[in-house]
């Protein structure tokens, strides 16, 4: 009796531990997904088709793992050395990726500068050209290697869990997918609420000594069943190692290969909770120009955005009237707000998702220099004692201000491309109907609404959707910049009379605009012959059907793939 009972508190205790490495490695194997996916599109400037490209590849690979760990005939030695390659793995490959996308992007001007060539005789063909296109799929490489060894350790620990029960279990694959999920679970929180907030090899190195900690537990706990324990001990030493040495210099090293990415030299580069942000700087006749991308795409560049917000503002401003309440959505960067400021507003409400990127475009004690001249730009706008911001999701947000009462005279929609599917929620029939009841009898509503060459069917999907939500008059418009190309606009009314017509009706700006002028803005309707002509589907909630043209349009643009 006493030694039934000796075997069943050891064996519990086994379980216990066994469970809960399983539950953490869980946790582990989601957090490398996530991280792997973030950097894929950090780099390669498609976040959503990374995120959802690398989870499918890791789920198949995972399930590929599953397959292949039957080969392996002991399961102690091989768990243990499992876990020692996946914190290897984890713990390096945002370096390597970040080299090996940054040796190729670099090669051909290296090249170049070295047989001094002249700029159009840069060579980007052959192996070149083969090298990058590696170089782009490396992050999906690797996450196929994790992936398929991640997918080995139920298996495994499975079968470990047999031989020391000495029998078959019958509920074995129940308890350790159990533990697997409810650790996934908190892998999935620990992402959410801590490993955004810090810097991407941090978090790899982080996730990796978790990792390698859990396979320690397990090589120490199971010493004399394991073979080459000792080699396998010198293993994790030089992980941990690894680990450290990512931790110290790690971040430098992947900051300075991502930074290579960019045509000019990178000045400020930092993750928030929702996004990354990256400002670049460049020399012109000894003027500083800066760039502000997000996750890896230009927002604007400091020597044209002028052109971007006075077109979208200066239209609807225009033909609003005296004193309006604004409602501005998204332009966390203060630019849209400079412009309707000017315009003597009564009073303007902002809505954005990222305290972090308003606080930053927001004037601070001891700003470097390229801060200043950002915070300038925007004229120091969130200082105006007329402006209320209000953090927080505009789908959300917008529905509490019309619970209250508020009405809007004029609404800015200065948001993101709709690149991804919680974007796309932003373009619908739904938001915009919430929109038109928040605006006055007279209101005007003026939204960016992509570039309509390049994303055409989203451009003119987004007017579609606007004028089947209620507006009476919606129409289009456009005018070039320099850093984006052609881009596009649409203004919807409630008014009696057309916004090009009220426009017309004028003999000049109400306000004056340093390059817009009233002639430019009329002119900017024109669009050439038969251009409204193509057919387009109207976004309703949950279709995404301007994400799916947007995707489509810049995927065949960015050469993803080929018609």
């Amino acid at each position: 009796m006493t030694s039934t009972v000796i075997r069943s508190k050891s064996l519990l205790l086994h379980d216990v531990l066994l469970i809960s490495i399983m539950a953490v490695l869980a946790a582990c194997g989601l957090i490398y997904e996530y991280l792997l996916s973030h950097y894929a599109g950090r780099i390669l400037g498609a976040v959503e088709t990374a995120i959802y490209t690398m989870i499918g590849l890791m789920i198949v690979s995972m399930g590929l793992g599953a397959f292949a760990a039957k080969l392996i005939k002991d399961p102690f030695s091989g768990f243990a050395w499992l876990e020692a390659g996946i914190a290897l793995c984890g713990v390096s490959c945002i370096l390597l990726i970040s080299s090996l996308v940054a040796f190729s992007s670099i090669l051909p001007q290296v090249i170049a500068q070295t047989f001094e060539l002249p700029p159009d005789l840069v060579p980007a063909g052959g192996l070149l050209a083969t090298l990058f296109a590696i170089a782009k799929l490396s992050p999906y490489c690797f996450g196929v290697l994790i992936g398929f060894l991640i997918g080995m350790e139920i298996p495994l620990i499975a079968r470990v869990r047999e031989r020391i029960y000495g029998e078959h279990l019958e509920h074995n694959t129940g308890t350790i997918y159990g533990a697997d999920y409810i650790g996934a679970g908190a892998g999935a929180a620990i992402w959410v609420t801590v490993m955004l907030t810090l810097e991407i090899t941090q978090a790899a190195v982080f996730t990796a000594v978790v990792n390698l900690l859990a396979g320690l537990l397990f090589l120490v706990w199971y010493w004399h069943k394991i073979f080459l324990r000792g080699l396998l001990l010198v293993t994790h030493g030089a992980a941990l190692l690894l680990a450290v040495a990512v931790y110290q210099f790690g971040s430098d090293w992947t900051i300075k290969m991502t930074d290579l990415l960019y045509q000019d030299p990178v000045v400020y580069s930092k993750s928030s909770k929702y996004q990354h942000m990256t400002i670049t700087e460049r020399y012109l006749k000894s003027s500083p120009v800066y760039a502000f991308f997000i996750n890896g795409r230009l927002q604007f560049s400091s020597n044209d955005e002028h052109i971007y917000h006075g077109m979208l503002v200066y239209p609807a401003m225009s033909i609003v009237g005296a004193h309006p309440n604004v409602l501005v959505v998204g332009g966390g960067d203060g630019l849209a707000l400079r412009d309707v400021l000017r315009f003597d507003p009564a009073s303007v409400t902002l809505i954005d998702l990222d305290e972090d990127l308003v606080n930053f475009f927001s004037p601070r004690n001891d700003m470097l220099p390229y801060e200043e001249a950002l915070v300038a730009l925007n004229e120091e706008s969130f200082l105006d004692e007329r402006v209320s911001v209000v953090f927080g999701d505009a789908f959300i947000e917008v529905d509490k201000l019309i619970s209250t009462g508020q009405v809007f005279d004029a609404i800015i929609l200065d948001l993101p491309d709709p690149s991804h599917p919680d974007l796309d929620r932003l373009y619908s029939d739904y938001f915009y109907r919430r929109l038109h009841d928040l605006l006055s009898a007279n209101g005007v509503l003026a939204a960016q609404s992509t570039s309509p060459y390049h994303a055409k069917m989203a451009f003119l999907s987004i007017g579609q959707t606007l004028s089947a939500s209620g507006f009476p008059f919606v129409e289009q418009y456009r005018e070039n910049i320099p850093s984006f190309g052609e881009w596009g606009w649409t203004i919807a009314s409630k008014q009696t009379v057309g916004p090009r017509q009220r426009l017309q009706a004028m003999t000049a700006l109400p306000v004056r605009h340093h390059w817009l002028t009233r002639d430019l803005a009329i002119a900017a309707f024109e669009f050439p012959r038969g251009f409204f002509d193509t057919k387009v589907e109207v976004n309703t909630l949950g279709t995404n059907r301007v994400y799916q043209y947007h995707k489509e349009a810049w995927q065949v643009e960015m050469g993803l793939y080929q018609d």
